[in-house]
């Protein structure tokens, strides 16, 4: 017995050193390519073209960053972000809430169908072409709204937010609020809605990391760079190399071209740094709300 307990010691600790070696390594590969963006947002632009900034900064600096705050449509880009995260999500929950509560009530008619009907586009779409027809049709080529109405709503977050009232809301306490009279309208905004904080704080959550990370749709149907995403100004910057090879030989051109790609160099790290520095500080406060969200869709679906 005593040898059995030994040799079920000994196995424990094998593998709580395998599993703290493997979580080592992945903690290295994760963190790794974190610390190199910051060092290299603090170190000389020609030490980092050299590949002479490994892990620490080399020449420390704060050019770059001079450089980005004297840039305008860094700051346009960051007004315009945060326009599309905070009024993109209020859209977001504006839609998204009603509809789920509605598929949630086992007495609407035809609820199984509607909700294979928004299952459907999950998996099958119009595609790439008719949406930006649709969108052309509607005149919202160029403007704001091209990144507000189309997402409008993730089907994913909806049945998200159905399965939480489904399983989190007791049918008890919505029959008694009917029976004193009360309307689906006020059931929904004065009872299901405030015991439904964690849920909405997890799909607020969502949505907003989303439209702060959204790129792909402004690249599609934007060519005003006054209404430009922070992400796309981070796009253009990274890609000045490339339109310079594609450029002529114009002396002229390829001198303004060369000082955008001198003003590259400093800038981009450090705008790197910048567009991702507030879901960095936010999401370690905020992970357990990521966390039960997850764990809410994946009670049943």
């Amino acid at each position: 017995m005593e040898l059995s307990t030994r040799k079920h010691d000994t196995d424990s600790r094998v593998i709580d050193i395998i599993a703290c070696v493997l979580g080592g390594i992945a903690l290295l590969l994760t963190l790794y390519p974190l610390i190199y963006v910051i060092s290299a947002s603090f170190s000389e632009p020609t030490m980092v073209t050299t590949g002479q900034v490994v892990l620490l900064p080399v020449l420390p600096t704060l050019d770059g960053y001079k450089t980005i705050f004297e840039y305008g449509p860094i700051w346009t880009g960051y007004r315009n972000t945060i326009f599309y995260t905070v009024f993109g999500t209020f859209i977001n929950m504006v839609v998204t809430l009603p509809c789920a509560y509605a598929l949630s009530r086992k007495d609407l008619v035809g609820r199984n169908a509607l909700s294979i009907l928004f299952a459907f586009t999950m998996f099958f779409s119009g595609g790439l072409i008719p949406t930006y027809l649709v969108v052309k049709q509607l005149n919202m080529i160029n403007t704001i709204w091209a990144l507000l109405i189309p997402s409008a709503m993730s089907v994913w977050n909806m049945i998200i937010a159905r399965t939480y009232f489904q399983s989190s809301i007791p049918s008890g306490i919505e029959e008694a609020a009917t029976i004193d009279g009360c309307s689906n309208v006020k059931l929904f905004t004065r009872i299901v809605l405030p015991l439904s904080q964690p849920i909405i704080a997890v799909l607020i959550l969502y949505y907003a990391v989303g439209h702060w990370n959204e790129y792909f749709n402004a690249l599609i149907y934007l060519s005003n760079q006054e209404i430009y995403p922070l992400q796309l100004i981070l796009r253009s910057i990274l890609l000045l190399d490339q339109m310079l090879d594609m450029m002529d030989s114009d002396p002229e051109a390829q001198k303004e071209m060369m000082r955008l790609l001198q003003m590259k160099e400093a800038m981009k790290f450090g705008i790197i740094v910048l567009s991702t520095l507030p879901v960095m500080i936010l999401y370690p406060f905020l992970q357990k709300f990521f966390v039960k969200g997850v764990m809410v869709g994946a009670i049943k679906g």
